[in-house]
């Protein structure tokens, strides 16, 4: 299951809104296909995988990320490549959320093949925690914060000069991280202090570019702004106030920017989703990162810790956020944790 999970991410950026699955067939102990979902409305993870095997996927075992899909969609059901290959066991880490394609565990047992869920469930789920939200919660996208910080939790030095803090391999890591999300979102002095094009320029390019999302509410986002003066080559979306001025909008609709009027993030979310943002990757600054977090909205971690200590002086990664009596305090849930080069990554999931 630690080989298919590890296949799976090879969807990243390009199968979605389908999760991310990989597949292993096991013959007498050993591997004999492997295969994972690439690309949105391409083959699936256990079709492959069962196309490697050949004749050696009778009477074998199928392990997959998910539970195989019962329903014909772009491709053909897994179950009924399953069935017709022979296969003997299925033992699948998590059972598909999605109505339309669930069912899949009970299709196999009335064929009689031995189903088994549950195997490395938390990674699973953890690795297509945007897929599971997308089924589950309809009312906003799921939201991961990135910040990139120093030792003592700072995103900036006390002259607000930002780059770099982290080191070529974190960076490449947030251009990998990019892509498999439906946007990418900043605040307004972020906006503003770090001119940002948020786009992916790493080697993995998306199926779909991710929509850049900018959290003004006073709608101070100046027009040459690379975010602004790029709008109609990749789509961006400004959040205000109904009470910004109207005058100081009129220079982002001219050059194709998309505004939102929403007078909570509730209210932007919603609108959001509606617009079919599914997820989003935010990257700052610490005003938005404190106001998300004390609206319990962020659902997802990425932190990057650097290296070095900027002191007192230095701008705060969060800002804005409400005391809380260590008693009262979540624990939040550990799901990655290493080096990127002298940097180290912390992921953490919401409880």
């Amino acid at each position: 299951m630690a080989r298919a999970l590890d296949l799976a991410w090879r969807g990243w950026g390009r199968a979605q809104p389908n999760p991310l699955v990989g597949a292993v067939v096991l013959a007498g102990g050993e591997p004999v296909g492997v295969g994972w979902h690439a690309e949105y409305g391409g083959r699936h993870a256990e079709t492959t995988a069962l196309d490697a095997a050949g004749e050696r996927a009778w009477g074998a075992t199928m392990v997959c990320t998910l539970e195989p899909c019962n329903h014909a969609g772009k491709q053909p059901p897994c179950t009924e490549a399953l069935v017709a290959a022979g296969v003997r066991r299925v033992v699948a880490a998590v059972a598909d959320p999605n109505p339309v394609a669930a069912g899949g565990a009970a299709r196999l047992r009335g064929a009689g093949v031995e189903v088994e869920l549950g195997l490395l469930g938390d990674e699973a789920a953890a690795q297509n925690a945007i897929f599971l939200h997308r089924q589950r919660d309809r009312s906003r996208p799921y939201v991961a914060l990135k910040l990139a910080t120093t030792i003592d939790g700072r995103i900036a030095d006390a002259n607000g000069h930002s780059r770099w803090l982290s080191a070529e391999p974190a960076r490449e890591f947030v251009q990998w991280l990019r892509a498999g999300f439906d946007a990418v979102a900043v605040g307004g002095v972020t906006a503003r202090t770090d001119d940002p094009s948020l786009t992916v320029r790493g080697p993995l390019q998306p199926r779909v570019p991710p929509r850049r999302v900018v959290f003004a509410a006073d709608g101070d986002v100046p027009p040459s702004l690379r975010l602004v003066r790029t709008a109609r080559e990749t789509p961006t979306i400004v959040v205000v106030s109904p009470l910004a001025p109207a005058q100081g909008l009129v220079p982002l609709e001219t050059a194709g920017v998309n505004l939102v009027h929403a007078a909570s993030l509730d209210q932007a979310f919603g609108a959001l989703r509606a617009a079919g943002i599914d997820s989003m990757l935010v990257e700052g600054g610490g005003r938005l990162a404190g106001a998300l977090l004390s609206a319990d909205l962020v659902d997802r971690y990425y932190w990057v810790q650097t290296p070095l200590w900027l002191g007192v002086g230095g701008i705060p990664a969060v800002a804005g956020l409400p005391t809380t009596p260590l008693g009262e305090a979540r624990r939040w849930r550990v799901t990655d944790r290493r080096a990127l080069g002298d940097d180290t990554l912390l992921v953490l999931d919401r409880p």
